[in-house]
C-alpha cells in the first residue's frame, strides 16, 4: 500500500465493491482489479497482475464478510490521515481487580553479578533467487536477483554479500555464523521480501525449513531458541486470519508447519497455542519467562481484520492472563514480537500500552523488529505520561533492505540469579560491512571469510549509566538539546551507512516517533513545531 494515495485507494475499493455487487466471479472481480491496479500506476503490469492473482480469494473473502465502506477500509489500511475508522469502535481487555503491586524503580546489579547475553535476530529476508552482479537497480520491487538483468555500470552490480539498494540478502551460510550466547530470540521476517507479490504455501514452507536448517546448525543443539512469527511467513504476505476462519484461508498451514519446526526448542503447552494462533508462553529459567505474540493479529496490512479487529484470537487477555500469573509467582517477563507496538491498530494499541502499564513490575523487556532500523519506543505512566516505565527496543535487521549494512543484536541482561531484575543492561550492534567485505583493499575480490564488526555498544555510545526507562527518557531530553548526540543515534539507526544528517523537522519528527509505544499518543509530540504533519509522512516504514 505504500504506492497508494487515500483518494486513489478509496477509488480502488469503491470498483471491487462495485464488481462485488453484481454477478461478477472471483477471476472477473480480480481482473477488474488488477486492470484498476495498472490504471492508476500502483505497479507495473506484471506486479498488479501477480498481486490480483495472489490475493484474490483471501482478500475478496475477507471484503465479503466485512461491512466496512471504502473509505473506512482505507483509513484502516493507510491509517487515520485517510479517515476515521468509526466501525471500530475502542474496544477493552479485561484486567484482574487485583491491585496493582507497588512499583520499585529498577537498579543496578551489584557488579560482578551473573549476565546472560541474548542474541537477537529479525528480519532474514534471505533470497534464494540474490545473483551477485545482477542490476541492483530496477524496476521491480525487488532487485539483485537473476531476472533484474545486466546493469549498465559496473557499480551497479549486486555485491557477493549484499548490495546497498532494495535488495535482499543472498542465501550464504557463512552469514549466519554468530555466537549464540546463552540463548536466541528470533522475530520473524525470513522469507524474502519478493514473495510479497509471488508467493504460494509451499514455497513459504520451503525456505522457513531453508533458513531454520542452518540456524539450528550453528546455535548447536543445546542453545534455546525462541521464536515469534513476522508479516512475511504467510501467503498471501500479511494475510493472518483469527481462529474463526476455517479451512483453506485459515492459517493452520502456516501454524503446523511452525509448530513442527519450532518443537525442539518450545514445551507442548507453548506449541498448543502456537498452533491455535501463533504465539505461545515459555519459561527461560527459574524466575524469567518468554511470551511470543503474533503481532499481525494488531497490523493495519492484515486485511482479515476488516473482518474484526477486537482482540483477534482473545490475544491480548490471554496475555493479561500469563502475566498474572508470572506477578503472582514472581516471574519476570520478556515479550518477544515482530511489529514494534507503536505502529498497531489503535485500539490495540492502547490495549497493550495499558498492560504495560498495570505489570510494569513484571514486564522487564521488550523485544521487536520489523523496521528493519535501531530504534526504540517509550512508555510512560497513564496518570500524567511523565513517569517513564518501559522500553521496546526495536533492532536493526539482518537484511540490507533498503540500502543498509547487514546487523544483529546482542542484548545483555541481568542473569539468573536470586533477585535478579532481568532488565537490559547493556546491548551491542554488530554490522557487516558491505563496503569493505565485498571489496577487498588487496585483491578487490569479495572478503572469503567476512567478519561481523562491533558498530557500537549502548551505554558506551550515548555515554548513559543503565539501559532503564528513565536512561532511555534522559537520552530524549538529550537528543532536543545536544545535536551530536542524535546525529550519532541516526548513524546507528541506519547501520552505519546513512548518506545525510537527519535536520530540523526530520529530527522533530523522528524524537516524536521514539517517544511513544502508543499509535495515536501524540501528546509528547506538540511541544515541537509542526510534528503533526510531519509525523504523518515520515511515519516508520512498513515494510510489506
Amino acid at each position: 500500500w505504500r504506492n497508494v494515495t487515500c483518494s486513489t485507494c478509496k477509488v480502488l475499493f469503491v470498483i471491487v465493491d462495485a464488481a462485488l455487487l453484481s454477478d461478477a466471479n472471483e477471476e472477473r472481480v480480480a481482473r477488474t482489479a488488477g486492470e484498476a491496479c495498472i490504471r492508476l500506476h500502483l505497479a507495473d503490469e506484471k506486479v498488479c497482475r501477480s498481486i490480483t492473482e495472489l490475493f484474490r480469494k483471501d482478500f475478496l473473502q475477507a471484503l465479503r464478510q466485512s461491512v466496512l465502506s471504502p473509505g473506512q477500509a482505507c483509513a484502516l489500511l493507510l491509517g487515520p490521515s485517510c479517515g476515521k475508522v468509526d466501525i471500530y469502535a475502542p474496544w477493552n481487555v479485561t484486567l484482574p481487580r487485583i491491585p496493582k503491586p507497588p512499583v520499585t524503580p529498577p537498579s543496578p546489579p551489584t557488579p560482578g553479578s551473573p549476565q546472560s547475553r541474548v542474541l537477537f535476530l529479525t528480519d532474514i529476508h534471505w533470497d534464494q533467487d540474490y545473483t551477485a552482479g545482477a542490476a541492483a537497480e530496477c524496476k521491480e520491487p525487488l532487485c539483485c536477483r537473476k531476472d533484474s538483468g545486466l546493469p549498465l555500470e559496473a557499480c551497479g552490480m549486486a555485491g557477493y554479500w549484499g548490495t546497498y539498494s532494495k535488495c535482499d540478502l543472498p542465501l550464504r551460510d557463512r552469514l549466519l555464523s554468530l555466537d549464540p550466547g546463552t540463548g536466541v530470540y528470533w522475530t520473524g521476517d525470513n522469507t524474502s521480501s519478493i514473495y510479497v507479490w509471488a508467493s504460494f504455501q509451499l514455497i513459504a514452507v520451503a525456505v522457513m525449513r531453508l533458513i531454520r536448517n542452518p540456524c539450528a546448525g550453528h546455535l548447536g543443539p543445546d542453545v534455546k531458541v525462541y521464536p515469534a512469527v513476522g508479516n512475511h511467513e504467510s501467503t498471501p504476505v500479511n494475510s493472518f486470519p483469527p481462529p474463526f476462519i476455517h479451512g483453506n484461508r485459515s492459517s493452520s498451514w502456516l501454524y503446523d508447519t511452525m509448530a513442527e519446526e519450532w518443537s525442539p526448542w518450545l514445551s507442548e503447552p507453548a506449541v498448543k497455542t502456537l498452533r491455535r494462533g501463533g504465539f505461545y508462553t515459555m519459561e527461560v529459567q527459574p524466575g524469567l519467562r518468554v511470551v511470543s505474540l503474533n503481532m499481525n493479529f494488531c497490523a493495519r496490512e492484515n486485511f482479515w481484520l476488516l473482518v474484526n479487529s477486537t482482540d483477534p484470537a482473545d490475544q491480548l487477555q490471554w496475555l493479561v492472563h500469563v502475566l498474572q500469573e508470572s506477578e503472582n509467582k514472581g516471574e519476570k517477563v520478556h515479550i518477544i514480537g515482530h511489529i514494534p507496538p507503536g505502529l498497531c491498530l489503535s485500539s490495540w494499541s492502547w490495549n497493550y500500552y495499558h498492560i504495560v502499564n498495570r505489570y510494569e513490575s513484571t514486564i522487564t523487556g521488550q523485544f521487536f523488529g520489523h523496521t528493519h532500523k535501531d530504534e526504540f519506543e517509550m512508555f510512560y505512566d497513564e496518570t500524567d505520561k511523565t513517569r517513564p516505565l518501559g522500553v521496546a527496543f526495536i533492532a536493526p535487521s539482518v537484511t540490507t533492505y533498503v540500502d543498509l549494512n547487514p546487523g544483529y543484536r546482542v542484548y545483555y541482561v541481568d542473569g539468573n540469579y536470586k533477585g535478579s531484575s532481568r532488565h537490559v543492561l547493556d546491548h551491542e550492534t554488530y554490522i557487516l560491512n558491505l563496503t569493505e567485505v565485498n571489496h577487498s583493499p588487496e585483491s578487490g575480490k569479495p572478503v572469503q571469510d567476512p567478519k561481523w564488526g562491533l558498530l557500537y555498544r549502548a551505554r558506551e555510545a550515548y555515554q548513559l549509566p543503565s539501559l532503564f526507562p528513565a536512561d532511555f527518557d534522559a537520552l530524549l531530553q538529550t537528543f532536543v538539546k545536544d545535536d551530536r548526540f542524535f546525529q550519532k543515534f541516526w548513524y546507528f539507526n541506519h547501520k552505519g551507512h546513512v548518506s545525510e544528517p537527519c535536520k530540523e523537522a526530520c529530527k522533530t519528527s523522528e524524537i516524536c516517533l521514539l517517544r511513544s509505544g502508543l499509535q495515536d499518543d501524540l501528546g509528547k509530540c506538540t511541544r515541537h513545531e509542526g510534528v503533526v504533519g510531519r509525523l504523518m509522512r515520515a511515519a516508520r516504514t512498513i515494510l510489506c
